[in-house]
């Protein structure tokens, strides 16, 4: 007779979270922790600083790291440590709108070259080869000057750049799964093209697309932070990442964690991004 009771040796649902947890390497895990707080930094920045991103305090400018001030004040005697953090809502907005875009119109464009063949790919695959072959930050600010500058355009920028890449992948996951049985019996047995595409191609190729979009986050975060160094990205004094280094470059002898603070955190967040795609490119995440 069947018991009703669970089998000891059986391990509860939270037992086996915790041993997932326990087995995730200590590289992958520190990426998601570094990834949870830029996110929880840019939905609630608040509840982790006091100080104000925008207005100095008087006497208290160029302070090095404190007690008072964590990673110091700039040269208007405003906190560094929260300008990092009210940047992140700036920084992360710009990196997802522009991996959305390419992921949208690059599997858009994957998907119709790889089902539809013929002169159709080809011609949707000698777009995508040159977009390749201009350089992105070239192309990024050829685009900022046709739209104009601001962190709107400077997403819509980098997200054009990352078109090609979603489209290579997609286009070369979609050709792998048409040959499949399972959507030649769909085909066979008298399913329309676009159903079969949306039901069973689709889904079954979004697995490294998953990963690149990943990993195309943390080439956004950098790009967008380099647009913003150059001066065609969120104008200040609103803080975002790349501008924070920017104004510290002519400090870097007096105060050198003007600079260090935001690149290295761009630095953390950037292999944090790379680490997670990595893994989930290998099942790992």
């Amino acid at each position: 007779m069947s018991s009703i009771y669970p089998s000891p040796t059986a391990a509860p649902p939270a037992g086996r979270h915790a041993a997932r947890i326990l087995r995730t390497p200590p590289g992958l895990l520190l990426a998601w922790l570094v990834i949870a707080a830029v996110l929880a930094w840019a939905v609630a920045p608040g509840w982790f600083t006091s100080h104000s991103a925008t207005l100095g305090q008087a006497g208290q400018q160029l302070q090095a790291p404190g007690a008072a001030h964590w990673l110091g004040t700039d040269a208007l005697g405003r906190d560094v440590y929260a300008r990092l953090v009210y940047g992140a809502v700036h920084s992360l907005t710009g990196a997802l709108l522009a991996v959305g875009i390419g992921l949208a119109v690059g599997t858009l464009l994957g998907l119709v070259a790889g089902a539809a063949g013929g002169w159709v790919e080809d011609a949707v695959m000698r777009l995508v080869d040159v977009l390749l072959a201009v350089p992105s930050l070239l192309l990024a600010l050829s685009v900022i000057i046709i739209l104009g500058f601001g962190p709107l355009n400077a997403a819509i920028a980098v997200g054009v750049t990352s078109v090609a890449s979603f489209a290579r992948v997609v286009r070369s996951e979609v050709v792998r799964v048409r040959r499949s049985e399972y959507v030649e019996a769909a085909f066979g047995s008298g399913g329309r093209w676009c159903s079969v595409l949306w039901r069973h191609v689709l889904p079954n190729s979004l697995t490294s697309v998953t990963a690149l979009a990943a990993l195309q986050f943390g080439w956004a975060i950098l790009q967008i932070a380099t647009l913003g160094f150059l001066g065609y990205g969120t104008p200040p004094p609103t803080p975002e990442w790349g501008l924070l280094i920017a104004e510290g470059r002519n400090y870097v002898a007096t105060a050198w964690w003007l600079t260090t603070a935001p690149g290295l955190l761009v630095v953390a967040v950037v292999l944090s991004a790379n680490r997670i795609g990595a893994a989930i490119a290998q099942g790992r995440a």
